[in-house]
């Protein structure tokens, strides 16, 4: 029995499109946020505190560079909300339906610090990103909105984020329904600021993207206003308290093993 040329023409001729897709799926991503070498993660956000808040999270990492895009709906309007990237504890979101220490079992920003660590990257509009910012008030983006900054973080959170932990926080809660922020329980951030202000809206594991992740079209960064919060000081105080984690693999895949 012999096999022919012609036989094995379309055998090769199959292998060299698959390996050429292969190769132009690669060459994608990498390309996407600087070239080759940089890292894409996703975080998809869902509720803490029954607050009604989701969004999606997009990071683009290389060297020491990290573009951040942030698209996030359903908080309080009109209202300030940090908005963090926390690493460390167990690396994770919380449970939503753990029992925390606010009013009625809210889950307070302390609650969680076991699950999402500490900031590491505050998402503010402009200025200073570090956890100094964590409370920064009057620069973070006001009810839902649209975010993306590039900026640059330091080599031990660079690293983090190349293994694919961390997770995307959103703070601030209406817990009474009533349009701002009040209430007679002190932030555990910061006293001199009601619980709700501080409290956990939204939280998203990030997971390293295996495929072309970005968004396309620009965004817009919130419009920093402290509109919405009685308390005009900026929210610094407590800043290293705040907290946040995640690991994994863009839509479908985590790591099995850590580094």
């Amino acid at each position: 029995m012999r096999t022919t040329t012609k036989r094995l023409v379309p055998l090769f001729a199959a292998t060299a499109m698959v390996g050429m897709l292969g190769a132009s799926g690669v060459a994608m991503a990498d390309d996407h946020g600087g070239g080759e070498g940089a890292t894409t993660l996703e975080a998809h956000l869902t509720e803490l505190n029954d607050s009604g808040a989701s969004g999606t999270a997009w990071i683009t990492l290389e060297g020491n560079e990290v573009t951040v895009k942030l698209d996030s709906s359903g908080m309080l309007a009109d209202a300030p909300h940090a908005q963090h990237i926390h690493i460390g504890g167990a690396n994770e979101c919380p449970d939503p339906s753990m029992e925390g220490t606010g009013v009625d079992g809210a889950i307070r920003t302390t609650d969680a610090a076991d699950s999402y660590g500490a900031v590491k990257v505050s998402l503010t509009n402009d200025g200073d990103t570090s956890p100094d910012s964590a409370l920064a008030v009057d620069r973070f983006p006001v009810g839902d909105a649209s975010y993306e900054r590039t900026l640059e973080v330091d080599d031990e959170t660079a690293e983090s984020l190349r293994n694919g932990d961390g997770s995307v926080v959103l703070h601030g809660v209406d817990h009474n329904g009533n349009g701002t922020y009040d209430g007679d329980q002190e932030s555990d951030l910061d006293p001199s600021l009601p619980s709700e202000a501080t409290d956990p809206a939204a939280c998203g594991a990030l997971e390293v993207a295996q495929m072309e992740a970005w968004p396309e079209g620009g965004a817009e960064t919130g419009d920093g206003s402290t509109a919405g919060i009685e308390q005009s000081g900026a929210m610094l105080a407590g800043a290293g308290l705040l907290t946040a984690a995640g690991a994994g693999a863009f839509a479908l895949r985590r790591r099995t093993a850590r580094k």
